[in-house]
Protein backbone atom coordinates (compact mmCIF):
# COMPACT_ATOMS: atom_id res chain seq x y z
CA UNK A 1 0.00 0.00 0.00
CA UNK A 2 1.57 3.15 -1.30
CA UNK A 3 0.71 6.66 0.70
CA UNK A 4 0.03 9.08 -1.83
CA UNK A 5 -0.52 12.66 -2.15
CA UNK A 6 -2.35 14.10 -4.81
CA UNK A 7 -2.23 18.32 -5.65
CA UNK A 8 -4.78 19.45 -7.90
CA UNK A 9 -6.75 16.32 -7.28
CA UNK A 10 -10.22 17.61 -8.61
CA UNK A 11 -8.66 18.09 -12.06
CA UNK A 12 -9.80 15.24 -14.14
CA UNK A 13 -6.87 13.43 -15.22
CA UNK A 14 -5.86 13.83 -11.50
CA UNK A 15 -9.13 12.34 -10.26
CA UNK A 16 -9.12 9.33 -12.77
CA UNK A 17 -5.67 8.52 -11.19
CA UNK A 18 -6.83 8.99 -7.91
CA UNK A 19 -9.24 5.95 -8.75
CA UNK A 20 -7.05 3.49 -9.99
CA UNK A 21 -4.28 4.28 -6.68
CA UNK A 22 -7.62 3.67 -4.36
CA UNK A 23 -8.51 0.72 -6.26
CA UNK A 24 -5.14 -1.02 -5.58
CA UNK A 25 -5.50 -0.32 -2.23
CA UNK A 26 -3.50 2.89 -1.89
CA UNK A 27 -4.09 5.44 0.90
CA UNK A 28 -4.60 9.02 -0.42
CA UNK A 29 -4.34 12.63 0.73
CA UNK A 30 -6.30 14.72 -1.51
CA UNK A 31 -5.87 18.62 -2.26
CA UNK A 32 -7.61 20.66 -4.46
CA UNK A 33 -9.41 24.03 -5.07
CA UNK A 34 -12.83 23.52 -4.84
CA UNK A 35 -13.97 22.15 -1.10
CA UNK A 36 -16.89 20.48 -2.77
CA UNK A 37 -15.44 18.55 -5.47
CA UNK A 38 -13.21 17.74 -3.29
CA UNK A 39 -15.72 16.44 -0.98
CA UNK A 40 -17.83 14.31 -3.54
CA UNK A 41 -14.28 12.94 -4.08
CA UNK A 42 -13.46 11.72 -1.22
CA UNK A 43 -16.99 10.53 -1.25
CA UNK A 44 -16.68 8.63 -3.84
CA UNK A 45 -13.10 7.11 -3.30
CA UNK A 46 -14.62 6.07 0.32
CA UNK A 47 -12.37 4.71 2.83
CA UNK A 48 -8.94 5.16 0.41
CA UNK A 49 -9.03 8.72 1.68
CA UNK A 50 -7.19 9.61 4.53
CA UNK A 51 -8.01 13.05 4.11
CA UNK A 52 -8.09 16.55 2.00
CA UNK A 53 -8.15 20.16 1.74
CA UNK A 54 -9.56 23.02 -0.09
CA UNK A 55 -7.37 25.97 -1.05
CA UNK A 56 -5.87 28.47 -3.66
CA UNK A 57 -2.42 27.40 -4.63
CA UNK A 58 -1.43 30.73 -6.02
CA UNK A 59 -1.80 31.85 -2.00
CA UNK A 60 2.13 30.15 -1.98
CA UNK A 61 2.22 31.28 1.77
CA UNK A 62 -0.33 28.80 2.51
CA UNK A 63 1.08 25.82 0.80
CA UNK A 64 4.10 24.87 3.21
CA UNK A 65 1.32 23.64 5.98
CA UNK A 66 -1.09 22.00 3.32
CA UNK A 67 1.71 19.65 2.49
CA UNK A 68 2.74 19.19 6.02
CA UNK A 69 -1.16 18.53 6.96
CA UNK A 70 -0.74 15.56 4.19
CA UNK A 71 2.03 13.95 5.23
CA UNK A 72 0.67 14.06 8.77
CA UNK A 73 -2.13 12.29 8.21
CA UNK A 74 -0.09 10.06 5.88
CA UNK A 75 2.43 9.47 8.44
CA UNK A 76 5.03 10.12 5.22
CA UNK A 77 4.19 10.40 1.62
CA UNK A 78 5.98 7.95 -0.73
CA UNK A 79 4.47 9.40 -4.50
CA UNK A 80 3.63 13.01 -4.35
CA UNK A 81 1.06 13.64 -7.25
CA UNK A 82 1.25 17.31 -8.52
CA UNK A 83 -1.32 18.10 -11.08
CA UNK A 84 -1.65 22.12 -10.98
CA UNK A 85 -1.89 24.41 -13.70
CA UNK A 86 -4.16 26.07 -15.94
CA UNK A 87 -3.87 27.37 -20.00
CA UNK A 88 -4.98 30.58 -19.45
CA UNK A 89 -5.36 33.00 -22.78
CA UNK A 90 -2.63 33.36 -25.54
CA UNK A 91 -3.77 36.44 -27.13
CA UNK A 92 -4.13 38.05 -23.91
CA UNK A 93 -1.15 37.48 -22.22
CA UNK A 94 0.25 39.15 -25.39
CA UNK A 95 -1.38 42.33 -24.38
CA UNK A 96 -1.64 42.18 -20.72
CA UNK A 97 1.08 41.55 -18.46
CA UNK A 98 -1.03 40.35 -15.97
CA UNK A 99 -2.15 37.35 -17.57
CA UNK A 100 1.20 36.69 -18.47
CA UNK A 101 1.86 36.98 -14.99
CA UNK A 102 -1.06 34.62 -13.88
CA UNK A 103 0.09 32.18 -16.11
CA UNK A 104 3.28 31.89 -14.64
CA UNK A 105 2.10 31.50 -11.42
CA UNK A 106 -0.71 29.11 -12.05
CA UNK A 107 1.73 27.07 -13.86
CA UNK A 108 4.79 27.96 -12.55
CA UNK A 109 5.55 30.09 -9.50
CA UNK A 110 2.61 28.48 -7.32
CA UNK A 111 3.73 24.62 -8.67
CA UNK A 112 7.41 25.69 -6.82
CA UNK A 113 6.02 26.58 -3.47
CA UNK A 114 4.61 23.27 -3.47
CA UNK A 115 7.60 21.73 -4.52
CA UNK A 116 10.13 23.52 -2.09
CA UNK A 117 7.88 21.98 1.24
CA UNK A 118 7.39 18.06 -0.87
CA UNK A 119 11.08 18.21 -1.70
CA UNK A 120 12.38 18.95 1.29
CA UNK A 121 9.95 16.15 3.59
CA UNK A 122 10.58 13.46 1.24
CA UNK A 123 14.43 14.64 1.69
CA UNK A 124 14.28 14.43 5.26
CA UNK A 125 12.13 11.21 4.99
CA UNK A 126 15.15 9.53 2.49
CA UNK A 127 12.51 8.16 0.10
CA UNK A 128 9.71 8.98 -2.02
CA UNK A 129 8.38 10.02 -5.52
CA UNK A 130 7.62 13.15 -6.87
CA UNK A 131 5.30 13.17 -9.94
CA UNK A 132 4.48 16.25 -11.60
CA UNK A 133 2.03 16.74 -14.40
CA UNK A 134 3.95 18.57 -17.25
CA UNK A 135 3.39 19.02 -21.20
CA UNK A 136 5.14 18.13 -24.06
CA UNK A 137 4.06 22.53 -25.16
CA UNK A 138 7.29 23.23 -23.16
CA UNK A 139 9.56 21.70 -25.91
CA UNK A 140 8.63 23.91 -28.27
CA UNK A 141 7.50 27.73 -28.45
CA UNK A 142 4.81 27.91 -30.58
CA UNK A 143 2.63 31.24 -31.04
CA UNK A 144 -0.94 29.55 -29.74
CA UNK A 145 0.41 28.58 -26.67
CA UNK A 146 4.07 29.98 -25.83
CA UNK A 147 3.31 31.75 -22.71
CA UNK A 148 1.94 28.44 -21.15
CA UNK A 149 4.49 26.44 -22.86
CA UNK A 150 7.27 28.98 -20.93
CA UNK A 151 5.96 28.57 -17.87
CA UNK A 152 6.12 24.19 -18.01
CA UNK A 153 9.91 24.46 -20.01
CA UNK A 154 10.08 27.11 -16.53
CA UNK A 155 8.94 24.24 -14.29
CA UNK A 156 10.40 21.04 -16.24
CA UNK A 157 14.18 22.59 -15.98
CA UNK A 158 13.17 23.33 -11.93
CA UNK A 159 12.00 19.68 -11.75
CA UNK A 160 15.58 18.45 -12.97
CA UNK A 161 17.25 19.94 -10.41
CA UNK A 162 15.58 18.69 -7.78
CA UNK A 163 16.06 15.53 -9.39
CA UNK A 164 19.91 15.88 -9.12
CA UNK A 165 20.01 17.43 -5.99
CA UNK A 166 17.95 14.67 -4.17
CA UNK A 167 19.08 11.56 -6.35
CA UNK A 168 21.91 11.11 -3.23
CA UNK A 169 18.93 11.06 -0.98
CA UNK A 170 17.38 8.17 -2.53
CA UNK A 171 14.35 10.16 -3.87
CA UNK A 172 13.27 10.15 -7.75
CA UNK A 173 11.35 12.99 -9.69
CA UNK A 174 8.87 11.61 -12.54
CA UNK A 175 8.27 14.46 -14.57
CA UNK A 176 5.10 13.53 -16.88
CA UNK A 177 4.62 15.58 -20.27
CA UNK A 178 1.48 15.10 -21.16
CA UNK A 179 0.11 15.63 -24.91
CA UNK A 180 -3.59 16.96 -25.44
CA UNK A 181 -6.42 15.32 -23.58
CA UNK A 182 -9.61 15.52 -23.73
CA UNK A 183 -10.79 17.35 -20.37
CA UNK A 184 -13.04 20.50 -19.11
CA UNK A 185 -9.80 22.49 -19.35
CA UNK A 186 -10.12 21.66 -23.19
CA UNK A 187 -13.24 22.14 -23.80
CA UNK A 188 -13.23 24.92 -26.05
CA UNK A 189 -10.64 22.96 -28.35
CA UNK A 190 -11.55 21.16 -31.66
CA UNK A 191 -10.91 17.76 -30.64
CA UNK A 192 -8.25 15.72 -33.43
CA UNK A 193 -6.83 12.20 -33.29
CA UNK A 194 -3.95 13.71 -31.07
CA UNK A 195 -6.22 13.77 -27.91
CA UNK A 196 -6.65 10.88 -25.36
CA UNK A 197 -8.80 9.83 -22.66
CA UNK A 198 -7.77 11.23 -18.93
CA UNK A 199 -8.73 7.53 -18.29
CA UNK A 200 -5.64 5.93 -20.86
CA UNK A 201 -3.99 9.05 -19.72
CA UNK A 202 -4.40 8.25 -15.70
CA UNK A 203 -3.23 4.27 -16.69
CA UNK A 204 -0.28 5.83 -18.21
CA UNK A 205 0.54 8.08 -15.14
CA UNK A 206 0.41 5.21 -12.66
CA UNK A 207 2.86 2.46 -14.63
CA UNK A 208 5.30 5.29 -15.42
CA UNK A 209 5.52 6.49 -11.96
CA UNK A 210 5.78 2.67 -10.25
CA UNK A 211 8.11 1.54 -12.46
CA UNK A 212 10.15 4.86 -11.66
CA UNK A 213 10.90 6.80 -14.95
CA UNK A 214 12.44 9.96 -14.76
CA UNK A 215 10.97 11.54 -18.02
CA UNK A 216 7.29 10.11 -19.36
CA UNK A 217 5.51 11.18 -22.57
CA UNK A 218 1.76 10.27 -21.86
CA UNK A 219 0.74 8.49 -23.73
CA UNK A 220 4.28 7.36 -24.94
CA UNK A 221 3.59 8.17 -28.84
CA UNK A 222 4.42 11.49 -27.80
CA UNK A 223 7.74 11.13 -27.60
CA UNK A 224 9.01 10.21 -31.37
CA UNK A 225 6.13 13.13 -31.95
CA UNK A 226 8.30 15.66 -30.44
CA UNK A 227 11.93 14.28 -31.64
CA UNK A 228 10.55 15.34 -35.21
CA UNK A 229 7.89 18.42 -34.88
Amino acid sequence: MARILIVGATSAIAAATARLYAARGDRLYLLGRSEDKLRALATDLGESVAGHAAGDFTEANANPDRIRAGFEALGGVDIALVAHGALGDQLESEADYAEAYRQFDSNMLSAVSILIPVANALEAQGSGTIAVMSSVAAERGRPRNYTYAAAKAGLNTYLEGIRSRLWSSGVRVCILKLGPVDTPMTVDHEKDASFSSKEDVAKSIVRVVDVGKAVAYVPARWRPIMAVV
